[in-house]
C-alpha cells in the first residue's frame, strides 16, 4: 500500500517536478544563444539565459495554472503543469510548451467558458507584463537591409504596448528585440494559437459553449483558414492545421447543452475573442 502510494506521488509531483527542471535548463541554454552567448563553452554565459527562461516560464506556467484552478472550481481533477523541454538551440527555444491534462469531464457550458478562457486570459497579462519589461531595455535601430533574415509578425497589442512604452517609431527604423522581449512575443503567439475555435483548443471550449452542436463546423472553417495562410503566408500553419486535426476537431458534449450562460460568461468569452484579435497575426514569422 506505501509502494503504491509512493508511486502516485512520484508521477503526480516528480515528473511535473522533473519537466519542470529540465525545461528551466532547457530554455536558459536556449536564451543564452539568442543572448549571443555560447554557454557550451562558458559556464558563466548561462547567466544571460536567465532573463528569457523566467520570462517564458512564468507566462506559461500562468497560462497553466489558470486551467488548473478554474478547473478545480469547478470540481474537475487535473494534472499539474507538465512542462515540455525542448532542444535549446536556436531555432529551438528550449520548450515545446506546457500542458495540463483533463482526469474528469467538463460537464457545464459555464466550466468550458471558465476553463477554456482562464489560461488565455491569465498568460496574456503575464505576457504584457514581459513585453513591457523587455520594452525598456530594447533599442531602435535602422531597419536591416540584409536580404534573408527572419522577421517576426507584429500582433496588434505588440504595437500598442511598443508605442506606449518607446513611443512613435522613426520611419525606416525598428525594435532590435532583446530575449525578455522576445519570451513576450513568444506569450502572445501562444496565447492566440491556444484560442484558435477548433477542436478541444482553448478557443475550442469556448466556441462549444457558444454554438453548440455548430462547433463542429466553426472548426472546419478554421482549419480552412490556417489551409490558406499556409499556402499564401506562413507554412507553419498547415503544420498546426495537420495535427489539430490529427488530434480530432469534434468536442465532448456537455450535461445540459440548453444551461443560460448569463452575462458575466457572455462577457469572459467577449474578452477572449478580444485578446485572440489582439495577438493573431497571419503571418508570424517571414523571411525578408
Amino acid at each position: 500500500m506505501i509502494a503504491v502510494k509512493n508511486r502516485r506521488m512520484l508521477k503526480e509531483y516528480g515528473l511535473p517536478l522533473l519537466l519542470f527542471l529540465a525545461t528551466v535548463m532547457t530554455t536558459v541554454v536556449a536564451g543564452a544563444f539568442y543572448e549571443g552567448a555560447d554557454p557550451l563553452h562558458d559556464a558563466k554565459a548561462l547567466l544571460k539565459g536567465l532573463p528569457f527562461s523566467v520570462s517564458l516560464i512564468f507566462i506559461l506556467g500562468s497560462h497553466e495554472l489558470g486551467h488548473y484552478f478554474a478547473g478545480r472550481s469547478h470540481g474537475v481533477v487535473s494534472t499539474l503543469p507538465h512542462f515540455i523541454p525542448a532542444p535549446p538551440v536556436p531555432p529551438m527555444i528550449g520548450t515545446f510548451g506546457a500542458v495540463i491534462r483533463m482526469k474528469s469531464p467538463i460537464l457545464t457550458r459555464k466550466a468550458l467558458v471558465d476553463i477554456g478562457a482562464s489560461g488565455p486570459l491569465i498568460g496574456f497579462m503575464a505576457a504584457i507584463i514581459v513585453t513591457c519589461a523587455g520594452l525598456s531595455g530594447v533599442s531602435i535601430a535602422p531597419v536591416s537591409s540584409v536580404a534573408g533574415e527572419l522577421e517576426l509578425g507584429t500582433p496588434l497589442v505588440f504595437k500598442v504596448l511598443s508605442h506606449i512604452v518607446l513611443g512613435p517609431v522613426p520611419d525606416g527604423h525598428d525594435i532590435s528585440l532583446n530575449a525578455v522581449t522576445f519570451a513576450g512575443w513568444l506569450g502572445f503567439f501562444v496565447t492566440s494559437i491556444n484560442l484558435l475555435p477548433i477542436g478541444q483548443l482553448d478557443g475550442g471550449h469556448i466556441s462549444y459553449a457558444l454554438t453548440g452542436r455548430r462547433h463542429r463546423a466553426f472548426s472546419f472553417i478554421a482549419v480552412a483558414i490556417l489551409v490558406a495562410l499556409g499556402v499564401y503566408g506562413w507554412l507553419g500553419w498547415l503544420v498546426w492545421g495537420a495535427l489539430i486535426v490529427a488530434f480530432g476537431l469534434a468536442h465532448p458534449p456537455v450535461e445540459n447543452p440548453f444551461e443560460p450562460l448569463g452575462r458575466s460568461r457572455m462577457f469572459v468569452a467577449a474578452a477572449a475573442i478580444a485578446v485572440f484579435v489582439l495577438t493573431f497575426t497571419p503571418t508570424p514569422f517571414y523571411i525578408k
